[in-house]
């Protein structure tokens, strides 16, 4: 076994020096004070492009990060089709939720709810959810990062954690939304480079180069493990290639149509043709990006096949920390510090959207219905103690969570919450494509679709996870209709929804 070189100085200079060039560019386009719209929306200033980047990196956790190539190390290219479903999201959000979004001028995605269905109760409802939900991520996201990078570096976990908290708060707590999406578009280009560049790096180090990749692909066996199908007859809502197509393209539909960190950024221009392009572009960047993360994961199980003295057998056999140990030991000095910072990266953008779309929909979707009449100022002063708040929350809680085993905690928390949130993105899928349901409708197809998923996951587990999302949607589609129906033959009144508030009225003049 040659000597291992491991985490440097050299790459702990590069790691200090990126977070704290992260919270300078934070402050600086934190340098003009937001008030208002402003603060939750951005001024308008903000080119799509900037945006586009922004989504990709909220929606690019760093469990993502290592376990994407993680999953390809293992054997199989399987979940990339879950990426690849962006093909069937875009086109569904585009066609039939940008314009409504856009002819509505929403402040959240849960003011839709009570624009379509005349019904503060739904608004309160998907901001408690998207609330509780992010509280438990932002917590998680910090953890876990942060406790890789102090078993590879040496630096003392809190420390990282409070460095991690500090800088969003920073940030967010000054500039709103504006700072976060160039913060974000920062970050997501560090990401973008440093998975790229260690692509290209793996690549020279193979003995065949790319040719090794494309063999071990087409005819050794790891694209698809010889268990994974493309269509399971037998049981079509099964684990095959169709469903896990399907069921992430529904996925990543549920959230850019219903989870307010995406859909905040949808709020920053009513130009259909600026969301558009920022949607398509968030798209090809979730894809090119996958697909290198897979090839990463393909070139490390090539590399350390060719070269099994330069890896324990801990490691080895531990597809979710290869990733981690390969930067840490393969990469040249300063490029492992690189390559960790986007480790940091893809941690620090979901954490600061967090706070300031928790922040954004306290205040917008509940603090107006308990405070009606809020002038900007006051709005905007308390979304920033609500950021504050959250963000030393995050912090506690991410350093509580160091301390203990979470992993079945985290596995347990997704499996409620975010089959609830999948719940929600069925009552705005109800609003967009009918005009008559209504919000007892929308409750009961919630409750409905919510109750179902659950009993699916514990009772059929012939069904794959990836089915949920087109489970809760048709569920949530059927029961809201027919109660709607109801009640309208009970009371005499038929509910006609809002023009504006459908695919089928917002193009209207």
């Amino acid at each position: 076994m040659t000597e291992l070189r491991g985490f440097t100085w050299i790459d702990t200079t590069v790691l200090v020096v990126y977070m704290v060039g992260v919270l300078l560019a934070g402050i600086y386009f934190s340098k003009k004070e937001m008030k208002g719209k402003e603060f939750f929306k951005g001024d308008g200033s903000v080119p799509w492009f900037v945006t586009c980047v922004s989504i990709f990196a909220t929606l690019l956790s760093p469990i993502s990060f290592l376990a994407l190539a993680g999953n390809s190390y293992g054997g199989t290219w399987m979940l990339w089709f879950a990426q690849l479903g962006m093909i069937i999201a875009i086109p569904l959000t585009i066609r039939y939720f940008l314009p409504v979004y856009a002819r509505l001028d929403i402040d959240t995605a849960y003011h839709y709810l009570e624009i379509r269905f005349n019904s503060a109760a739904l608004r309160v409802l998907g901001a408690l959810m998207f609330v509780l939900f992010q509280l438990g991520r932002m917590s998680i996201v910090m953890y876990l990062p942060c406790l890789a990078l102090s078993n590879l570096s040496g630096i003392n976990v809190d420390i990282l954690i409070i460095a991690m908290g500090a800088i969003a708060i920073v940030y967010s707590y000054t500039g709103g939304l504006k700072a976060v999406l160039w913060t974000d578009f920062i970050q997501g280009v560090v990401l973008i480079g440093g998975i790229t560049l260690t692509l290209f790096y793996i690549v020279y180090k193979l003995n065949g180069g790319l040719g090794d990749i494309t063999e071990s692909l087409t005819t050794g066996g790891r694209f698809l493990a010889d268990n994974e199908k493309w269509i399971d007859w037998a049981n079509l809502l099964g684990t095959s290639v169709l469903v896990t197509l399907v069921g992430g393209g529904l996925t990543t539909f549920c959230s850019y149509v219903s989870s307010q960190d995406v859909v905040q950024r949808f709020t920053t221009t009513t130009d259909v043709k600026q969301l558009n392009k920022m949607t398509i572009g968030n798209g090809i960047l979730s894809i090119f990006c996958a697909s290198v993360f897979y090839m990463v994961g393909t070139a490390l199980y090539l590399f350390y096949q060719q070269n099994p003295d330069l890896i324990t057998n801990t490691f080895r056999n531990s597809q979710d920390q290869v990733f981690a140990y390969f930067i840490t030991y393969e990469l040249p000095v300063g490029i492992t510090g690189i390559i960790l910072a986007a480790l940091y990266a893809a941690a620090q953008s979901t954490l600061s959207t967090g706070i300031n779309s928790v922040a954004t929909s306290w205040v917008m979707d509940i603090q107006t219905k308990i405070t009606p009449n809020m002038d900007y100022a006051r709005q905007t002063k308390i979304a920033q103690y609500i950021s504050l708040a959250i963000g030393l929350f995050s912090i506690g809680v991410a350093m509580w969570l160091a301390r203990l085993d979470v992993k079945s905690a985290y596995e347990l928390f997704n499996s409620f919450l975010g089959q609830a949130l999948g719940a929600l993105a069925g009552v705005f899928v109800l609003g967009a494509f009918t005009t008559r349901t209504t919000a007892l409708g929308a409750f009961c197809g919630f409750v409905a679709a919510t109750a179902i998923v659950f009993f699916c996951k514990y009772n059929v587990p012939s069904i794959s996870f990836w089915m949920y999302a087109l489970i809760a949607i048709v569920v949530t589609l059927v029961v809201g209709i027919v109660v709607s129906k109801i009640q309208a033959s009970v009371t005499g009144v038929t509910f006609e929804a809002p023009k504006g508030s459908t695919y089928a009225s917002c193009r209207e003049p």
